[in-house]
């Protein structure tokens, strides 16, 4: 039985295959989800090579998707694009320019 390295060093983050950080949880999740859903396929009495290929394909395409996120957005990638999605786009002022730029001089204390 072959044994894996997983944690590289105190201090650095969990990487396994060239996986760093959440995506090992995204990598995991996404393998269980599929053979979670192959388990209830075969249960429910479709045929086994539909559940074999569904299987197949699912644990295919969750492994590209997962490599491929992890080389394009990196280890803290994730989190990058969910605080850009909470960002708003441009902000606007439906205040009057005159308004904005007036200074009052009832608040001032002096």
């Amino acid at each position: 039985m072959s044994s894996y390295n997983i944690n590289k060093g105190i201090g650095r983050t969990v990487e396994f295959k060239g996986l760093k950080a959440q995506y090992l949880f995204l990598f995991a999740g996404g393998l269980l989800g599929i053979l979670i859903l192959v388990m209830v396929l075969y249960i429910a009495g479709v045929g086994s090579y539909v559940c074999l290929f569904t299987g197949a394909a699912g644990a295919s395409l969750i492994i590209w998707q997962t490599f491929s996120l992890n080389r394009k957005y990196g280890e803290h990638g994730l989190m990058k694009i969910a605080a850009r999605k909470r960002h708003p786009r441009y902000i606007i002022c439906r205040k009057s320019i005159r308004r904005n730029i007036k200074f009052s001089t009832k608040s001032r204390v002096v």
